[in-house]
């Protein structure tokens, strides 16, 4: 079945114009900034001003207020899976590139003068709706490794690179590319969490940034 539907993906022509659809919708959608939304709504303050000033479910749990952080990762991970649903639908196909373009939107949002969060639930949303097994990977890797070691950005980052490793090894390899692409992108955004990581001074979940 999985062949199949390779197959099928394989015959799809590919339309510059709806290469380009699926860019910009996956960039609209992915670039909604529930964190700050939820935060202002809630009250609870102003998120660049806050920890790393990123816009994703981490630097909300920075405000004390766990409910809106819980929130802000689902809501970050539905959306994610609403842009791949959507352009699955519209445009067979190019659900990947969708993809790309809601973790660039996410990470990179116009409205908040490029200033975003580091993708990282949204990426998950993003691998459930490719491919169930590839989120449930992500999943995996994600809490298994903030659970040994208590780093938000190390559980982040190592769900992001076993993505494309997991789509390749579990028979997507037409998503490989586009996740790796997805995945470089999250690193990228890591890339001071990177510095303190090398340096020994990263901190714990729990301990201030």
């Amino acid at each position: 079945m999985r062949k199949r539907g390779a197959e099928e993906r394989k015959q799809v022509p590919v339309s510059v114009t709806a290469l380009i659809l699926a860019l910009v919708l996956g960039y609209v959608l992915g670039s909604i900034p529930f964190g700050v939304i939820l935060t202002r709504m809630a009250g609870a303050g102003n998120l660049h001003e806050i920890g790393s000033g990123g816009t994703g479910a981490t630097n909300v749990l920075r405000t004390g207020r766990k409910g809106l952080a819980a929130a802000t990762l689902i809501l970050d991970l539905l959306k994610g899976v609403a842009v791949v649903l959507v352009a699955r639908s519209v445009w067979p196909g190019m659900e990947a590139l969708a993809g790309v373009g809601a973790i660039i939107g996410h990470c990179y949002p116009l409205w908040l003068r490029f200033r975003g969060g580091k993708g990282v639930a949204t990426l998950m949303g993003v691998c459930l709706g490719l491919a169930w097994p590839i989120g449930i990977v992500f999943a995996v890797v994600w809490i298994g490794v903030l659970a040994v070691t208590r780093i938000s950005s190390a559980g982040g980052m190592a769900a992001a690179i076993a993505a494309p490793i997991a789509a390749q090894l579990l028979g997507h390899q037409l998503d490989a590319p586009a996740l790796a692409a997805m995945a470089l992108v999250v690193l990228w955004r890591h890339r001071d969490n990177i510095r303190r990581l090398l340096a020994g001074k990263e901190p714990r979940i729990g301990q201030k940034h």
